[in-house]
């Protein structure tokens, strides 16, 4: 039978996760912040750079939350 109890090493795993996952949307809103009002290609690309850790790290983080055992299915509303 698994156990649904997270271990400690699950939950510092999954609050690394979050903060890491925190710093990487904090990095997307600085850019915003100082984006330019007509963007350039290399403006462009570190934007598509960020997002792209930003996936990254959410996915991380949601890994980490289903191996702590939070799994909450979809939160879609019908």
């Amino acid at each position: 039978m698994t156990d649904l109890q997270p271990t400690p090493d699950d939950r510092e795993t999954l609050r690394r996760a979050a903060a890491a996952h925190s710093a990487a949307s904090q990095d997307v809103e600085a850019f915003l912040r100082r984006l330019p009002q007509v963007p350039d290609p290399a403006d462009l690309t570190e934007y598509a750079t960020l997002l792209s850790r930003e996936e990254r790290a959410r996915g991380a983080r949601q890994a980490a939350a289903d191996a702590a055992g939070l799994q909450i299915g979809t939160m879609e509303s019908e």
